[in-house]
Parts: structure tokens; C-alpha cells; sequence
């Protein structure tokens, strides 16, 4: 298993090299770079002027040169102007000679300015980070118990009424897109003037105007129940079916094996027979589905964040891109480049310990 897990770490590793190199490469191209420049400056700026202003601030060095000193490995670029000001990537100008760091990249924690938000990229994606992981907390705990539980009922019986039933509202959820869901349970439940709050406002059964807020920004602050549950409940909906029938698929299939079948000639209980035995093998496959819907809701909340004006890693994700901030978006991309592969060991492990088989071969 150590060297499994170290194997795996190689590769994660190398993977990730390859892919933040990919996006650096994307990010750094030359139309990007001439906006960046045009939307600090001026947007009137001869093409002179914005050659100078890249050349200044080291965007016209050689790709792997830059790449080299945004990980740190390389000494960062230092400018000298024809006044005597001298600034660089490590340090600004007017700095003491002696207090200037030679390498500053994301090796020593250093993930840049954001332009947009003019603040350190690191401090800004671990805030928006954090609120997005209480978002995907709230959703995971609704929506795997909820979906194992619907599609291990499902798959019990295959073919009965409960089976088409639960297999057909599974399919709907998963077929509804986040951005009608929550629209139409924002009209039902957290508008003031149609769905069901008029009618429990004036009988008196709630204390304002609407059974939940509509807007989940006060949840970034004070998350409850009421301004936080319509973003989770959207998200756990459509995320839930299809895990559910990837479950109802596996244990119908477990529920056929000979194993099954003669507990069942023996008089065990149907009950002890899904439990003891049947349970953990159906739960191989979907384990792996769960596991990927991680990297999934890291960044497939942007609907729904967009939607409830909860401003997470979703959100931060499309300000980065909209307003080309280079470095918060290469920093966003790492994040999310990390959160797949690390998640993908885990799912890899996971899957050996569950699947004896794997584990003795």
C-alpha cells in the first residue's frame, strides 16, 4: 500500500506540473497580457506603451523563464528605470536593498497581487475557499445519505414499484439543470408573492414575509437554516441522482450473485442479507462517484452561487476570469487542479480498501 500511495504521489505531482504549466501558458498569451496592461493603464495605450509596460513587469521573458520564477525556482525579474527607480517581482519600489527577497513564488507562498480585488491572491482564495467548503460540506451531508439511501432501496427489489419510483425521480433530478431548480424554488418557497409564503405568512404560520430568504449572502457571515438551505437543497438535487443510480445499478447487480442467493435458500434475513452482506459491495462503485463529485461542486457551484449571490470559489472563479486577472486565475486553477488530483487518490485508495480483490492482487 506505501508504495501504491507513493506511485500515486508521483504522478499526482508530475500531472499537476503539467496541467499548471498549461494554464500559465494559456493565461500568459500575448492578447491576455496587452488587456491586462491596457485595463491598468490605459485602455488608449499605444502598442509602444504596452510593450513597455509588459517589458517593465517581466510578461515578455520567455515562458519557461516565467514559469520558473512564479514557482519560485528562478529569482524573479528586477527592473531598473533610466530615473534610478528599481522595483521587481519580489519587492517594491523603494525598498532597501538588503530587505529584498531574491525568489518569491508559490514555493515560498507567495501567489501574487490581485489586480481586481487589490489584495494577496493567497488571503483572497482562501477566503472565498473557505466559504465554499461550508457549502460543499452542508451539500455532501444532504446529498450521500440521501442518495445512498434512495438508490440502495431501488436496488433491492429491481423491477418493483419502489424501484420505478425512486429510479424516476432520480432521473428527473439529475435531468433538472441547478439554474431551474433554484429558480422555481425560489419562486415557490422565497417570494413574498406567489408560491406557498403568502399563504403561510397570512395564516400566521411564519414570522416574515418569506419561508426562506432567496439570497444566501448574509450566509457567508451567519449560515442557518433558512438562508442557506435553497442553494444546498439546489445543488444536492441535481447532484444526488446520479449517485443514486449508480447505487440502484450496484446493488441490483450485487443482489443477483450466487452469495446472495444462498444466504436467501439458507433462511437468512432479507434485512441481515442487505446489510452484512450485500451493503459493502454495493458501495464499491458508488464511493468513486462520490469521491469525483468533490472537484464537481468546487467548481460547478457557479450557477447556484451566481443564483443566491453567495460569493464562494464559484464566484471568484468567474471575477477572475471576466476581468483577466492573470494571477488569481492561475492561482484558482491550481487550487482546482490540486482538489481533482488529491481527491482521485483518495477515491484510489478508498477503492483498494474496499475491494478486497483489488487489494490481494
Amino acid at each position: 500500500m506505501g508504495i501504491f500511495i507513493l506511485r500515486r504521489l508521483g504522478v499526482m505531482l508530475l500531472t499537476a506540473l503539467c496541467l499548471t504549466f498549461i494554464v500559465f501558458w494559456l493565461t500568459n498569451l500575448y492578447p491576455n497580457l496587452e488587456k491586462l496592461a491596457k485595463t491598468q493603464g490605459n485602455f488608449r495605450m499605444s502598442d509602444e506603451a504596452v510593450a513597455s509596460y509588459l517589458g517593465d513587469r517581466g510578461y515578455l521573458q520567455p515562458m519557461p523563464v516565467k514559469f520558473g520564477q512564479w514557482l519560485g525556482v528562478l529569482p524573479g525579474w528586477v527592473t531598473e528605470k533610466e530615473d534610478g527607480k528599481v522595483f521587481g517581482r519580489c519587492f517594491a519600489e523603494g525598498t532597501p536593498e538588503e530587505e529584498r527577497p531574491t525568489r518569491c513564488g508559490v514555493i515560498q507562498g507567495d501567489w501574487g497581487f490581485s489586480t481586481v480585488f487589490k489584495d494577496e491572491v493567497g488571503a483572497t482564495v482562501a477566503t472565498r475557499l473557505a466559504l465554499t467548503g461550508k457549502l460543499m460540506l452542508c451539500v455532501l451531508l444532504l446529498m450521500v445519505p440521501s442518495a445512498l439511501i434512495v438508490g440502495v432501496l431501488a436496488g433491492m427489489r429491481e423491477g418493483s414499484k419502489l424501484d420505478r419510483s425512486l429510479s424516476t425521480f432520480s432521473i428527473a433530478t439529475t435531468a433538472t439543470p441547478e439554474y431551474v431548480s433554484g429558480v422555481i424554488f425560489i419562486a415557490v418557497l422565497a417570494s413574498s408573492k406567489f408560491g406557498i409564503s403568502p399563504l403561510l405568512a397570512e395564516w400566521g404560520w411564519i414570522d416574515g414575509k418569506t419561508l426562506f430568504l432567496g439570497s444566501a449572502t448574509s450566509a457567508m457571515d451567519d449560515a442557518n437554516f433558512w438562508n442557506f438551505f435553497l442553494p444546498v437543497l439546489t445543488i444536492s438535487l441535481y447532484g444526488m441522482g446520479y449517485i443514486a443510480r449508480m447505487t440502484r445499478a450496484s446493488m441490483a447487480e450485487v443482489m443477483t450473485a450466487q452469495y446472495i442467493r444462498t444466504a436467501r435458500l439458507k433462511g437468512v434475513k432479507f434485512s441481515e442479507i442487505v446489510l452484512k452482506h450485500a451493503l459493502r459491495n454495493a458501495l464499491i462503485a458508488p464511493f468513486t462517484v462520490i469521491m469525483l463529485q468533490i472537484p464537481w461542486l468546487l467548481n460547478g457551484v457557479v450557477i447556484v452561487e451566481t443564483l443566491f449571490n453567495y460569493k464562494g470559489f464559484g464566484w471568484l472563479l468567474v471575477q477572475a476570469a471576466s476581468n483577466n486577472d492573470i494571477e488569481l486565475l492561475l492561482a484558482v486553477s491550481v487550487v482546482s487542479v490540486v482538489v481533482v488530483l488529491v481527491t482521485q487518490l483518495i477515491s484510489d485508495i478508498g477503492y483498494v480498501y474496499l475491494n478486497p480483490r483489488i487489494r490481494i492482487s
